[in-house]
């Protein structure tokens, strides 16, 4: 008799489905027999690494058969003087997203219910179902998270609620006294997880890190990642920064050696750069204007983004579109999981990069290629 594995899974588990992130490179370039594809479909730096965490990284390679401090000792002592915040209040993880399993594992049960809006980021949706809790999905309000529906929201069971600032994939941001004003309002008991991933991107009126109000509302977690503006997307590294005995609890979950040493070096050493930090920070913003002001030439609607990333609506067949352009070597993200069917998410590359993005886009729409 033949075993059927999945009976034996956990009843949250059974109802996940996996995440599908953004094709690699040398899968479309193996799939589609191309070289030298243009990869826009992840948010990731263009920049490419930092030359002082390079440098941390090779001096840091000869240690590589030991174990790495499962403390992260140096690096939380930088970040929290960077932050001004205690070294007890930081936990770090394997990129942010290890941070909010972790969160979810240590807050959530069956018992429980989360709350999330429409077109956040799907991982909250993972670490939520995983842990047979129960999810409440707002109905977004101009593609951006709606505070007031989301406080409507809250039951009796509910422990934790996410919001993402800037919200992936939609690019928009929750002003800081909206946020201010959700976090004087809701229980106490109840966690509110600010995902700060793109944090570093932001530069508009109104946008403010959360990391300001945990001193006034200690249920606040606010979650941030080296892999965006940082460019360690490779090496995984992120953190977060709690009250300190939120902070004991995650690490009570914690891997021990969740962080790799090449991850801490690096993650260290680019706090550093400054440089770096301000020259990718300029290249989005030029890249930003390259993409938007292209999309309006072409006639295409896309959502407003403070991100490092812009969300097109696709007149036609999106995913005839999204195939076409993997054809051509250049790989998009389709986001229907995110409920948002009609658009594609376009990652902001190097300047060459966009105009590749741009020429192939013209190509198949002014030619009227748009399905077949």
């Amino acid at each position: 008799m033949m075993i059927n594995f999945k009976d034996l899974a956990l009843p949250g588990i059974r109802d996940l489905l996996p995440y599908k992130g953004g094709k690699p490179i040398e899968e479309v370039e193996r799939e589609f027999g191309i070289s030298k594809a243009t990869k826009l479909c992840s948010n990731e730096n263009p920049v490419g690494l930092s030359p002082l965490a390079k440098s941390a990284i090779i001096n840091a390679l000869d240690s590589s058969n030991r174990y790495p401090d499962g403390n992260g000792y140096y690096l939380k002592k930088k970040l929290a003087k960077k932050l001004s915040v205690n070294i007890n209040q930081i936990t770090l993880g394997n990129g942010s997203n290890d941070l909010l399993e972790l969160i979810a594992k240590s807050f959530l049960g069956p018992c429980h219910s989360a709350i999330y809006s429409q077109h956040a980021f799907l991982v909250y949706k993972i670490v939520v179902t995983a842990q047979a809790a129960k999810s409440i999905v707002v109905d977004a309000e101009n593609w951006s998270h709606n505070l007031p529906k989301m406080f409507d929201s809250i039951q009796d069971n509910t422990r934790l609620v996410f919001i993402a600032n800037p919200n992936n994939p939609t690019g928009t941001f929750t002003k800081l006294n909206e946020i201010y004003n959700f976090m004087e309002s809701i229980p106490k008991n109840i966690l509110v997880v600010i995902d700060e991933a793109y944090f570093e991107y932001v530069n508009s009126d109104g946008y403010g890190s959360a990391l300001s109000l945990i001193a006034q509302f200690p249920n606040i977690i606010v979650t941030r990642s080296f892999s965006k503006a940082y460019g360690l997307a490779a090496l995984r590294i992120g953190y977060s920064i709690s009250h300190p005995d939120i902070a004991e609890l995650l690490n009570r979950v914690r891997q021990p050696f969740n962080v790799n040493s090449l991850a801490l070096v690096s993650a260290t050493a680019i706090l550093d750069d400054e440089k770096f930090l301000k020259k990718t920070v300029e290249i989005n913003n030029s890249g930003y204007k390259q993409l938007t002001d292209g999309f309006r030439q072409l006639k295409l609607a896309f959502i407003p983004s403070v991100g490092n990333f812009v969300t097109l609506e696709i007149p036609g067949s999106v995913a005839f579109i999204h195939k076409r352009l993997l054809q051509k070597g250049v790989i998009t993200r389709m986001i229907d999981v995110y409920d948002m069917p009609n658009h594609l998410r376009i990652s902001i590359g190097s300047h060459n990069e966009n105009i590749t993005l741009l020429d192939n886009l013209r190509e198949l729409l002014v030619s009227g290629e748009k399905k077949q």
